[in-house]
C-alpha cells in the first residue's frame, strides 16, 4: 500500500482524506486538528506522503510531525501545480482553491472548467483549457447568509439548514430557507449563464459540505462532486512529493 493524507483545514471543517494509490478510501472528520489528533491519525495510516491545505491559523506543531513522519508538503505560493495562475497576486489565490482547480484539470484535461465550491464563502473558479486559472469571485456561503439576517435585524431567527420548504414560505422559517437556498441556486445559474456568453463550452463542477440543499435546484448540467478538494490535492501531492 501507498497511503497519502490529504488534509483540509477550512473555515468551518476539518478534513483529511485518505488514500491508497488514486483511490480515496476515507474521509476523516477531524475535532480540531491539533497535534495529538494529527499524531493519532499517522499512527493508525502510516502513510507515505502528506500535504496541508489550509486557510485558517492552524497549530504550527503539525508541519513539524508530518515532517517527520512522512514527505510533507504545505499548499501555498511556492507549490508545483498544474496550471498556470495569470492574476494579479497569486500568492493571494487561497489554499482551497488552488486544490480545486488542480482537481479539474487533473480531472478534466481538455476542457474548460468552472469550478464551484460550497462552503462558508462560494467562490467560483475558472480555469481554462490551455490550463490558465483565470480567477472568479466570492460570495456569501448559506451559513453566512443566514446568521448576518439573525445578527442585523431585531427579530429574525437564526435557523438550520433544510431541505423542507416552498418556494413560497408559509411562515419565518420557511421563508429564510426559501429566501436563502432559492436565492443562491438562482445565483449559480446566473452566474453559469454569465459564463456560457463568454465561453460557449464548459464543464461545471459543483462540490463543498453544502451540495445537498443546491443541486436539487439547479438548471445547469453540473458535476457534483464532494471530495474534489482532495482529488485536487492528492494530484498536488504527487506532484509536489
Amino acid at each position: 500500500m501507498s497511503i497519502s493524507i490529504c488534509l483540509d483545514f477550512g473555515n468551518t471543517r476539518l478534513k483529511a482524506g485518505i488514500f491508497n494509490n488514486h483511490e480515496l478510501l476515507e474521509v476523516v472528520v477531524l475535532s480540531n486538528g491539533d497535534t495529538q489528533e494529527i499524531t493519532a491519525l499517522l499512527d493508525k495510516w502510516k502513510p507515505n506522503k502528506t500535504i496541508l491545505s489550509s486557510v485558517i491559523h492552524h497549530e504550527k506543531g503539525i508541519e513539524t510531525i508530518l515532517t517527520s513522519r512522512s514527505k510533507f508538503h504545505l499548499l501555498g505560493p511556492g507549490t508545483k501545480i498544474n496550471f498556470t495562475t495569470p492574476v494579479g497576486k497569486p500568492e493571494t489565490i487561497g489554499a482551497d482553491r488552488l486544490a480545486l482547480v488542480a482537481a479539474a484539470v487533473d480531472l478534466y484535461p481538455n476542457a474548460h472548467n468552472l469550478v464551484i465550491s460550497l462552503g462558508t464563502c462560494i467562490t467560483y473558479n475558472f480555469v481554462s483549457k490551455e490550463h490558465a486559472f483565470l480567477g472568479g469571485s466570492i460570495s456569501p456561503g448559506m451559513q453566512m447568509r443566514f446568521k448576518a439576517m439573525h445578527e442585523q435585524t431585531a427579530l429574525l431567527p437564526l435557523i438550520q439548514a433544510s431541505s423542507e420548504f416552498t418556494l413560497v414560505g408559509y411562515d419565518t422559517k420557511t421563508n429564510l430557507l426559501s429566501g436563502v437556498i432559492l436565492g443562491i441556486a438562482a445565483e449559480i445559474d446566473g452566474i453559469i449563464a454569465a459564463y456560457e456568453q463568454k465561453y460557449a463550452n464548459f464543464n461545471v463542477l459543483l462540490t463543498g459540505g453544502d451540495i445537498c440543499y443546491f443541486a436539487p435546484h439547479l438548471k445547469k448540467r453540473i458535476f457534483a462532486d464532494q471530495n474534489l478538494i482532495f482529488k485536487g490535492l492528492y494530484a498536488i501531492c504527487e506532484k509536489n512529493n
